[in-house]
């Protein structure tokens, strides 16, 4: 068996879930993801700085939006399209190849406000595949699109990039190793961002890379409303990150909602309740943010590790 690279995650057992709830501060919240993963060794302090900036940028980000009196819809997108542009996480640039060697973008947006969503699959074209799943909600007659096409996404004026920039050779050799040595694919590894504005209204955002040598065409959860992203008023917004197959069997974004609409449970509840029953349960791990529609914040996660962005009333939250 080939060994793990630095900072690189391997497929690992649920562990006993690990959560965090954050009252409400202020008239606006954010919380932000960067995937979770099976990652066991602490990650060296350079490394752990990079992953820092990554997340605190994005926080930043979308926190501009907020502090303004954007839409959560915004900020949720400012937030991600900086970890999409990040080569570090696996989305956008620096995604995870598949088998042959490609990147492909899955991501999905929520307007808890409108109820409306958009989603993208197998995309191989827009710089920031984040937008591109909003313009699909925004621009569209559809909610979901699998294999995007270049002259769709020029349409709609969006920025493009070739294979080139998406592949970096942090990837090239992952795949390298896994092929090559028999190193077990890690099945965990996206961003997404949830987010309450100054009028109420909640949103999710979710991208990612998919899994490294996945068969062409794999699509995770990352793109299914109620799976990996969902969100409503006067609820909650959910945003997932884990093993794909086992969050779309559980509609674990979807499940936490509706715990609190149907059986008028709490955000912590719903999230603790639906990670032990429909993760743990199954030998699955993972982990998400959450923010209900008053504003409180839930991150949790039961997979050994989570890199993770919130505020906790004294200052920016990191998790690495």
């Amino acid at each position: 068996m080939g060994q793990l690279g630095p900072g690189e995650e391997s497929i690992a057992p649920p562990r006993d879930t690990v959560l965090f709830e954050v009252p409400p501060i202020g008239d606006w919240s954010l919380a932000l993801h960067g995937g979770a993963g099976g990652r066991i060794q602490e990650l060296a302090t350079e490394e752990r700085e990079a992953f820092e900036a990554g997340l605190s940028r994005a926080w930043d980000a979308g926190a501009a939006v907020l502090s303004r009196g954007g839409a959560a819809l915004d900020a949720v997108c400012a937030a991600v399209e900086q970890l999409e542009d990040d080569p570090l996480f696996n989305a956008g640039r620096g995604a995870a190849l598949t088998t042959d060697g490609d990147a492909e973008h899955d991501a999905s947006v929520m307007d808890g406000a409108t109820g409306l969503a958009g989603a993208i699959a197998a995309s191989r074209h827009a710089r920031n595949p984040i937008l591109l799943a909003r313009a699909v909600m925004e621009r569209s007659a559809h909610l979901f699109l699998v294999h995007p096409t270049l002259s769709l996404v020029e349409s709609w004026g969006l920025e493009t990039a070739e294979q080139d920039y998406f592949v970096t050779e942090a990837r090239r050799a992952q795949l390298a190793r896994i092929l090559g040595d028999g190193l077990v694919a890690p099945r965990h590894g996206t961003v997404g961002a949830v987010a309450r504005d100054t009028s109420g209204s909640v949103a999710a955002a979710t991208s990612t890379g998919g899994m490294a040598n996945q068969e062409d065409g794999r699509v995770g959860d990352s793109p299914v409303i109620g799976a990996g992203t969902y969100a409503m008023d006067g609820q909650a917004a959910v945003s997932c990150t884990g093993e794909g197959e086992a969050f779309i069997r559980g509609v674990v974004s979807y499940d936490i909602v509706a715990r609190m609409r149907y059986l008028d449970a709490g955000l912590a509840d719903a999230v603790t309740a639906t990670i032990a029953e429909e993760l743990t349960a199954e030998h699955a791990s993972g982990g998400l943010v959450s923010v209900a529609a008053d504003g409180r914040v839930v991150v949790a996660h039961n997979s050994p590790t989570m890199f993770a962005a919130f505020h906790d009333g004294s200052g920016l939250v990191l998790r690495t």
